[in-house]
């Protein structure tokens, strides 16, 4: 099994609280994070798909192809928006890392043309990432 991995990157702005929840509980919970204009991160999206490779180009996947299917498909949605009202995959969602790399990864899965998606890493910092392999 091969994997092949494409990285971009996007900046946009997001709050987290719990709508449900009152003020006290938001502050505790989620911290300077809550802070009601909201905050910027500088995100990296990491795209690996497995596959074998394929004899006759030798791609597992055609990254040409795959960094038009993130930037159509990701990129241009959250590039440079609110998260929590902006884009349409992460409404009804709080837009933690977590979730944003569930949201993308529903965003894609059906769309790899070639391999399978087999993880969404997102770097919300330099220090803090996560990774999404799908349903478990």
């Amino acid at each position: 099994m091969m994997y092949v991995t494409r990285r971009e990157h996007f900046s946009a702005a997001h709050r987290l609280y719990n709508p449900v929840w009152d003020h006290a509980k938001n502050e505790a919970v989620f911290g300077k994070c809550n802070n009601p204009a909201g905050h910027g991160h500088n995100y990296y999206v990491e795209v690996t798909v497995a596959g074998e490779i394929d004899p006759e180009t030798g791609y597992v996947v055609d990254l040409k192809e795959l960094k038009h299917i993130i930037i159509e498909h990701v990129i241009r949605k959250v590039d440079h928006r609110n998260l929590n009202t902006d884009v349409d995959f992460l409404a009804g969602v709080i837009p933690t890392a977590e979730n944003i790399a569930h949201g993308i990864w529903m965003q894609l899965v059906d769309r790899i043309p070639q391999g399978r998606l087999h993880q969404i890493r997102l770097y919300e910092t330099e220090k803090n990432f996560v990774d999404y392999r799908g349903e478990a």
